[in-house]
């Protein structure tokens, strides 16, 4: 077998699995804002108090991302996603139960804390299976996961609400997160059995495979491996700061969508269908820019260029304020923001490896955490005070701007132009 098929027969293996968990994982992290639609109502909840509780997740997830990105890369990713998801689904469950304000904050900040390891560790992961010129591919495809999360999450949750409410004494509300947070109780023990620690433990690939995957790894990779080494280096830093616009803006649009949609006038049904709208459009999006970007060899503008998508659809979105052109302003921004996260969170895997790129890719999605737990009670307090969200999607959008500025300067020192070119295809 060539070496392209024994990339893809592992990617076959790995990524559609790994999908599901993430799409489970983003579905339990934005399942609030669709709770919201009634939740809110029910407990007496303003807009500054649910955007505290939405904010509380990231404050447990940002304490807690590097610690549990290195943990999972030292205890081996099987036993440690394992771990991870039991967890986090029990307690996104348990937000079923949430009597107030406290409850609501302690329940999610311990849900953040419980998850914190996912994702870094989920994109870690990939970089020991994979070179780079199939990184930002298959990284692109996991990461789709978000789009239809949102695809399914939507209609799902608006259905949960109009039908379950009162059924067995139970808001739908209530409903909603008990049925979308036990499935991932219900996968962690699937982890056990179809995620290898890594290529020598995977027992569908034969010692030939092993070997040639090991071989191009050990030839591809960077030599950088000390963690505190990594932390400090400016590349890593500027990416985290850049990341604080991109975290503001994902959980910005993307908790907040159903109640600006519900706002509209939209039924709670309906809110859960046009809320999957820009999810639907993002899908696409995602593997055909990460599929150019790998063609190319270019990471730098793909990047930048999704962050000014999102900003665009954002500033659309705050100075025209008709239904049809806020829909469009706001599924521009998703797109935009979606297809961004992958090309943010491989880029520390150009010059890092083993903890130093866990480490660095745990820190800088603890940024994009800190920019959720700081965005979330900011935006309810500018709904309460201005009436609309405007203010915030234009602020929003300036943040990406500005993260784009300083990524493009320092672009060269990410990704050198000649490791772009060799990397990318004749």
């Amino acid at each position: 077998m060539s070496d392209d098929g024994i990339f893809i027969k592992c990617a076959w293996r790995l990524i559609p699995f790994m999908g599901v968990l993430y799409l489970v994982n983003f579905l339990d992290r934005l399942n609030v804002g669709f709770a919201a639609l009634t939740m809110n109502k029910d407990l007496g909840f303003t807009p500054t108090v649910f955007g505290f509780g939405a904010g509380a997740l990231f404050v447990g997830y940002l304490l807690f991302q590097v610690p549990g990105s290195v943990a999972l890369e030292r205890v081996g990713v099987r036993r440690g996603v394992f771990y991870i998801m039991a967890v986090w689904g029990l307690i996104s469950a348990g937000c079923a139960f949430v009597q107030g304000p406290i409850s609501f904050y302690v329940l999610r900040f311990l849900l953040g804390a419980a998850e914190a390891g996912f994702l870094p560790g989920m994109m870690f992961y990939l970089t020991l299976w994979f070179p780079k010129e199939y990184r930002v591919r298959f990284s692109a495809t996991f990461v789709s996961a978000v789009a239809y999360s949102g695809i399914i999450g939507g209609p799902l949750s608006g259905f949960i609400l109009a039908s379950a409410d009162g059924l067995g004494g139970l808001h739908g509300w209530q409903w909603l997160f008990l049925l979308e947070g036990l499935p991932a109780f219900v996968l962690a023990f699937f982890v056990l059995r179809l995620l290898p620690d890594g290529p020598q433990h995977a027992r569908w690939l034969n010692d030939d495979e092993k070997t040639i995957i090991a071989a191009r790894l050990e030839v591809d990779q960077p030599i950088e491996r000390d963690l505190w080494t990594a932390l400090r280096d400016p590349r890593v830093l500027v990416l985290s700061l850049a990341g604080f616009a991109h975290g503001a803006a994902l959980y910005g649009t993307t908790v907040w969508l159903p109640l600006i949609v519900q706002g509209m006038g939209y039924s709670n049904f309906a809110t859960g269908v046009v809320s999957a709208l820009p999810f639907l459009a993002s899908a696409g999006v995602m593997i055909a820019w990460s599929r150019s970007s790998d063609r190319t060899g270019e990471r730098i503008w793909h990047l930048v260029l999704a962050w000014l998508l999102c900003a665009f659809g954002l500033a659309l979105a705050s100075l025209l304020q008709s239904n049809p052109f806020q829909l469009l302003g706001l599924t521009l921004a998703v797109v935009g923001i979606l297809t961004s996260i992958s090309q943010l969170l491989t880029l520390p895997s150009w010059f890092l490896r083993g903890p130093a790129a866990a480490g660095a890719i745990g820190l800088i999605n603890t940024i994009v955490s800190l920019a959720g737990a700081v965005s979330q009670p900011v935006i309810g307090m500018l709904r309460e005070a201005t009436g609309g969200y405007s203010l915030a999607m234009a602020i929003l959008a300036s943040g990406l701007v500005l993260a784009s500025v300083l990524v493009l300067a320092l672009g060269r020192a990410i990704v050198p132009r000649t490791s772009a070119a060799k990397e990318a295809p004749a």
